[in-house]
């Protein structure tokens, strides 16, 4: 339809609206003066208006007390159509339980791909929560947070992102700290690095998931070179990724379910310089302890600044409490601590009292697991300082996310022994050839006052 024909459609609308509105004026002022003609001329006319004026009145009445009622009464429910309440279920969940998934997958770099791909798992009720692409020079690796019906078997999901053009998938179950968006998380990662030289490994691993990382000293104990000369700007393969270690030596990473992408190389190039610019750093955080013989212990994290006094630490200790400790000749026992003490490898506490050092408690990165060692100098055994510290070392890898944590020692280590009982949790106990592993899981550790469990010393 052009302006013209819809302007003149809408001069005939005008004009027949007037006529109407004339008509219907004439005839209330016909209908009007016939009223008011029978009412005057009538034998009844003052009642007929006395009557008129009280109907007028209680219809006015009326209508204002509904209008009143229904302004204030609640809406009408529907039975078809209800807004959702904000502790309701997800929309398109239809009430039913879902479940957090991260996916990975690999998809063309054409247009439309990643439609398809959404489109797809839109079809399974699939919501998509992020989204983080990982460009290639072949393809895009994409990688989501969803979340899916819980009815939707994991095979299943998978099939339907294959079915959509996404190749080389892979799957974990996620959880609610997956849910931080990717800059957030970045910068929560730095600052924990910034505060703390030995969490770059537990930070490496929240954010590349399931991974081995090694770190190779310069020189073995015995002074030869070990670690191979690595570039400035680190290597980066399929399934393994190479960095200088700012303490010396090499940080392999290795994640052989899941080839790295140049994103991921990246970020972790930022951490690990970030880490070394700002070197060696221990939280200075101090706690005074009094014995129950009224004794005052100070308990502390320690680094290599300690190296001396806990070499002098070793002095004190008996030939019997070292071979516990370290499973090995005495000899050997100082050349560990330098490994020991770096913060790379895990955590040391340390308890000091008149100025010098009598008790060394290790909390060691092994992997998946987590390995803790106690040191006790022998006249300060049998007062709970090992319980005290193997408590505190529980309770650091259960902050750090550690699913389990282990003790190597021997069977005849009594001490060591009660020591983990005094945990309160559940033990696993293995035993070979005397070698005792004693194996739990640090969530849920209780709180123990010092001196509540006896301690020892052991691991390796």
């Amino acid at each position: 339809m052009t302006e013209a024909s819809s302007a003149r459609s809408a001069r005939r609308h005008h004009w027949r609206r007037e006529v109407v509105e004339l008509a219907a004026l004439f005839t209330a002022v016909a209908v009007a003066d016939a009223a008011a003609n029978t009412v005057a001329h009538g034998p009844s006319g003052p009642a007929l208006l006395c009557a008129a004026a009280v109907a007028l009145v209680a219809t006015a009445a009326f209508h204002v007390w509904w209008s009143r009622r229904h302004e204030h009464a609640p809406p009408p429910t529907d039975t078809g159509a209800t807004a959702p309440s904000p502790t309701a279920p997800a929309p398109g969940a239809g009430g039913q339980e879902t479940v957090l998934w991260r996916m990975r997958t690999t998809v063309r770099d054409e247009p439309g791909s990643l439609a398809a791909l959404c489109t797809a798992l839109a079809a399974q009720h699939v919501d998509i929560l992020s989204l983080q692409t990982h460009p290639l020079s072949a393809g895009t690796v994409d990688e989501f947070l969803l979340r899916a019906p819980g009815s939707l078997a994991p095979r299943e999901l998978t099939r339907t992102v294959a079915g959509a053009g996404g190749t080389d998938s892979w799957l974990e179950r996620a959880d609610a700290h997956d849910l931080v968006d990717a800059p957030t998380r970045m910068l929560g990662l730095a600052t924990r690095t910034a505060l703390d030289s030995a969490e770059l490994p537990l930070v490496l691993r929240q954010l590349l998931g399931r991974c081995t990382i090694r770190s190779v000293p310069a020189r073995s104990l015995t002074g030869q070179p070990l670690a191979e000369e690595v570039p400035a700007e680190g290597v980066l393969e399929e399934f393994a990724m190479t960095f200088r270690d700012p303490s010396g030596g090499s940080l392999t990473i290795e994640r052989p379910q899941l080839p790295f992408t140049p994103t991921e190389f990246a970020r972790v190039r930022a951490l690990v310089e970030l880490d070394a610019r700002l070197g060696r750093r221990v939280p200075p955080r101090r706690e005074v302890l009094t014995l129950p013989e009224g004794d005052e212990i100070t308990v502390r994290r320690a680094d290599a600044a300690d190296l001396a006094a806990a070499r002098e630490m070793h002095d004190r200790c008996s030939s019997r409490t070292l071979a516990l400790r370290y499973h090995g000749p005495v000899g050997d026992a100082d050349r560990y601590l330098e490994h020991l003490l770096s913060p790379r490898f895990g955590r040391t506490l340390v308890v000091e009292t008149s100025g010098r050092l009598v008790a060394l408690g290790h909390l060691l990165w092994d992997g998946d697991e987590t390995e803790v060692a106690l040191l006790v100098e022998d006249v300060w055994q049998q007062r709970g300082i090992g319980a005290e510290l193997l408590r505190r070392l529980v309770t650091m890898a259960a902050e750090a996310g550690c699913e389990s944590v282990y003790a190597i020692t021997q069977a005849s280590n009594t001490g060591m022994v009660a020591a983990m009982r005094g945990l309160g949790l559940p033990l696993d106990y293995q035993i070979e050839e005397g070698t005792l592993v004693i194996t739990t899981r640090p969530a849920g550790v209780p709180a123990h006052s010092v001196g509540a469990a006896q301690d020892g010393t052991g691991s390796r």
